[in-house]
């Protein structure tokens, strides 16, 4: 069976992993999940991430979750821009997620950018997710 939302997937599989306390969630590889973990590795609210190849052809990610003083990094992670109601944002556009304390992921011409990079390069586009 196809997953329609794969991104959402994986944002799932991370919250539901931080209120379950694990150390790492694993889900299927994709070049736009990784880009994605790739930001939030950058902006600190996960530890890493490990793409590891199952059998020919088919990978895994496994992330690994961050954790301070027992509580998960990530305390908000909601999916913006969906299959079914696709969010655009130009760079004058783009607002600020909890005062500047948290980021939005945008997919941008450029890749994958956390919103104070695409400030700085001055290019908008999809607004992917939220996180605080």
């Amino acid at each position: 069976m196809s997953m329609t939302d794969p991104l959402g997937d994986m944002l799932t599989r991370i919250r539901n992993g931080q209120q379950a306390r694990k150390s790492s969630v694993t889900c299927p590889a994709s070049k736009l999940r990784a880009n994605v973990l790739e930001v939030l590795k950058r902006e600190g609210f996960i530890r890493g991430f490990d793409r590891t190849d199952v059998r020919p052809g088919i990978s895994e990610i496994k992330i690994e979750l961050k954790y301070h003083e027992g509580d998960p990094v990530i305390r908000h992670l909601s999916r913006v821009s969906t299959p079914g109601r696709r969010i655009y944002s130009g760079v004058r556009d783009l607002g600020r997620v909890y005062n500047g304390l948290g980021i939005a992921i945008l997919s941008t011409p450029r890749g994958v950018l956390s919103d104070a990079e695409a400030r700085a390069q001055n290019v908008g586009g999809e607004v992917l997710c939220e996180v605080f």
